[in-house]
């Protein structure tokens, strides 16, 4: 990861070994860091430096992290936040989704996925792009965490299907060929033309007919 003079990190964690550990770790990336032990001090944190990234645990005192989180989407929609937890409840993911998260990350934390998700954040500062994709009145779409919402229930993606929505909203204003298809979602591994009607017809049964369309000789088009 590339060292971000600018970029200012409010981490909020209880636990302060955790906390010295995190911050030890962030300081070979980042110059400027804010910590905080609790949600409450970490609003007042928030209102003082306008952080560009939180870090922040769920299970905290006096306020929790979703709530702590809440309050800040009401103030701010644009800073890349990253969840910590212990807990993978269909509940968190729902609130992921509605809060904008950039990822939801499960302890214990693993080095390389804090750094895959602070890449994103980096990125989307610089670029100003949003993981939440709106598919219809009904679906959303977390590209990030490859969760699927439709009227608030997650729906369970195949790895391949995952892999394929992704392709297709990556490149919304276009065809994606079927080679490109077969280099991103087959990988290693040939692919037939029946194979990918198939999956294609098992997406469309999971969020709409009419979403995927298709240009014969050409390849398909996401239509959001």
């Amino acid at each position: 990861m590339i060292t971000n003079s600018n970029i200012k990190i409010l981490y909020v964690e209880d636990d302060e070994i955790t906390r010295e550990n995190g911050i030890e770790y962030l300081e070979n990336y980042f110059e400027h860091i804010y910590e905080s032990k609790d949600g409450l001090d970490a609003l007042k944190k928030f209102e003082q430096i306008n952080p560009d990234i939180i870090i922040t645990d769920i299970q905290m005192p006096k306020i929790d992290g979703l709530e702590f989180i809440k309050r800040v989407r009401q103030k701010n929609k644009e800073v890349q936040i990253i969840v910590l937890t212990a807990y993978s409840h269909k509940e968190y993911l729902l609130k992921a989704i509605e809060l904008q998260l950039i990822k939801y990350l499960m302890k214990p934390i693993k080095e390389y996925e804090l750094n895959s998700a602070l890449e994103l954040c980096v990125n989307n500062l610089k670029n100003s792009k949003t993981n939440i994709i709106k598919l219809n009145e009904n679906s959303i779409f977390d590209k990030y965490n490859h969760t699927l919402f439709i009227n608030d229930e997650l729906i369970k993606l195949r790895a391949k299907e995952t892999d394929l929505l992704t392709l297709l909203l990556n490149n919304k204003d276009r065809f994606v060929s079927y080679e490109e298809i077969e280099n991103y979602v087959w990988k290693d591994f040939p692919m037939t033309k029946d194979a990918l009607k198939t999956l294609v017809k098992y997406l469309k049964q999971k969020i709409s007919k009419d979403i995927i369309s298709n240009q014969n000789g050409v390849g398909y088009k996401i239509n959001v």
